[in-house]
């Protein structure tokens, strides 16, 4: 396959600011020769990062950004290993630790300021230098979730972790969707403990150096890390407010040996004036958005979608020029049933977003268009947090943005696209996580009614060519668009005719139940639009670009 018909090239990028893709040759803007594996899930991605933080020694560097971190955090559910334990302890080793942490909205409920600056002033007490960063434009955030580790002897182990998992609580659950028993407030039909669905990827090779630029141009922004006087004043009696130098950035890991994936790197920022600009995105860059179009472009079959939000109509728009184009395009959709909250002020303007959404894409191509929200065994519905897309089983992205205009345009986000050339008529990356995420979601590989076994080993396939072969034949009714969109119908309707039985006899293996777009009366969109217009989907484009519809 020809990579520059999937990604985008240094120009389309569109950010001549970047020196993200200064050492890639000519107008190429991605890495070669990278191994990425999929891990599914927080309890899967935290007890990875656990022993890699734990085997880091004098000389290394770990960098991180993250939109919300609780340093009281148990990466493995054992005394000893909360976040800020287990950075403090690398710190204690000769380690430098240097984390972006936005730093959030003050006062408002269902912001994390207070957590942020927790995490930052325990690690920043032993040495670590973690800063409270809201170098965003009004009502914005940084969004994007990266942890970098880099081995100062020992370049073959640099690790770079892209994705949608922070390092907070409601994160480390697993396959079995009980949740996190360190759980943050959500809406109460999430229960005590939140089922969380989350998806993180671990990349080695020289894209973790592509990863390693991405932190360092937002460190070495030297604008004030808040304009406000009072957040400033507040924040220096707490944690560090000053950026200390970091040291050389070495070159890019060698290569992995027999590694086919490439990766590609996007990014969304908002354009901002004058002193405000980014230097490193002096215009803003939305490359996350410029590379969902020029995937959907070239779709064909399929486009699997997992994400935590889906919408406004001009997002919908993206996936409808393709829907409607070639009539063999289907769309699934899997996303929570829920909103995250139960107060009226932010669940009924998502609630408009996604109905503006979902209403969209189902009337421009009925009957190829399907949306699903999961549930446990219990029947208690599991919160979709993952930020997933597989178009063709060729182009697949894991990353913070969601399907918004916010993530598209507004706040800062980061993803990690890869295309596989180890096949020449599709990415065996791609169709391995997308089939190991139906698997969970359709039920196979049972242990037990509703519980899909572990299949996250599979995702990666741990080196042993028989494992594409395994989960092939483990999700036999998905191997094209067809197939899947069916295997998915059929499975929501069983379960949802179960339900509506009364849950009577033996429970049906799947997760998913069928979605619906929300009905929301006149009055109530009404009410609502102002607060998910400005305060929920606000656009950060330049207005040239609003008006041309165009990012």
């Amino acid at each position: 396959m020809a990579l520059t018909e999937w990604l985008l090239s240094a120009h389309e990028r569109g950010n001549p600011d970047t020196r993200l893709d200064s050492r890639h040759p000519g107008n190429e803007a991605w890495s070669e020769g990278n191994e990425v594996r999929p891990l599914v899930h927080g309890a899967t991605y935290f007890a990875e990062l656990f022993d890699r933080i734990e085997a880091t020694g004098r000389g290394d560097l770990i960098l991180f950004t993250d939109w919300r971190g609780d340093a009281d955090e148990r990466l493995t559910g054992q005394p000893g290993s909360e976040v800020s334990a287990v950075l403090r302890r690398a710190v204690d080793r000769g380690v430098a630790v240097h984390g972006l942490v936005w730093r959030s909205h003050s006062g408002i409920d269902e912001f994390s300021h207070e957590e942020n600056r927790r995490l930052g002033r325990k690690v920043d007490d032993r040495g670590g230098n973690v800063l409270l960063d809201m170098r965003v434009p009004p009502r914005g955030s940084h969004h994007q979730k990266m942890v970098v580790i880099r081995h100062a002897d020992a370049p073959r182990r640099d690790v770079a972790y892209v994705g949608g998992i922070d390092l907070c609580h409601s994160r480390r659950d697993d396959a079995r969707h009980r949740g996190d028993p360190q759980a943050q407030s959500m809406s109460e039909v999430y229960g005590v403990t939140p089922p969380w669905h989350d998806v993180q990827c671990a990349i080695s090779g020289p894209a973790v150096y592509d990863a390693e630029t991405v932190f360092r141009e937002r460190w070495e922004d030297p604008a004030p890390l808040t304009r406000s006087r009072r957040r400033f004043r507040v924040d220096r009696d707490h944690v560090d407010v000053r950026a200390e130098p970091l040291p050389p950035q070495a070159p890019p890991p060698p290569a992995v040996p027999g590694g086919t994936h490439v990766v590609q790197l996007l990014r969304t920022y908002a354009g901002r004036h004058g002193r405000r600009a980014y230097p490193f995105a002096r215009r803003g860059e939305r490359s996350v958005a410029r590379g969902y179009a020029k995937a959907f472009e070239r779709a064909r079959d399929l486009i699997y979608v997992e994400d935590q939000y889906l919408w406004s109509r001009a997002i919908a728009d993206s996936f409808v020029e393709s829907l409607q184009r070639d009539e063999g395009l289907h769309l699934v959709v899997v996303m929570p049933r829920w909103t995250d909250s139960d107060n009226p002020v932010s669940r009924l303007p998502q609630l408009l977003g996604r109905q503006r959404a979902m209403s969209r894409l189902a009337a421009a191509a009925p009957g190829r268009v399907a949306f699903y929200a999961p549930e446990n065994s219990d029947g208690t519905p599991v919160y979709v947090h993952a930020k997933v897309c597989v178009v063709d089983d060729t182009w697949c992205s894991v990353g913070s943005d969601n399907f918004s205009r916010r993530s598209w345009t507004h706040d800062s986000e980061l993803s990690a696209v890869v295309v596989d050339t180890a096949a020449s008529d599709h990415s065996p990356y791609a169709r391995r996580l997308r089939l190991t995420l139906a698997a969970e979601h359709l039920g196979c590989g049972v242990d037990g009614p509703g519980y899909p076994g572990d299949v996250s080993e599979i995702a990666h396939g741990d080196g042993d060519p028989g494992d594409d072969d395994d989960l092939a034949r483990l999700m036999h009714d998905c191997p094209d668009a067809v197939g899947t969109f069916r295997a998915f119908a059929d499975s929501a309707a069983a379960l949802e005719e179960w339900h509506r039985g009364g849950r009577r006899g033996t429970r049906p293996p799947g997760r998913l139940r069928p979605l619906a777009p929300p009905r929301l009366n006149p009055l109530t969109m009404a009410l609502a639009f102002p607060a998910y217009r400005w305060l929920h989907d606000p656009d950060g484009r330049p207005w040239h670009l609003r008006v041309r519809g165009r990012y």
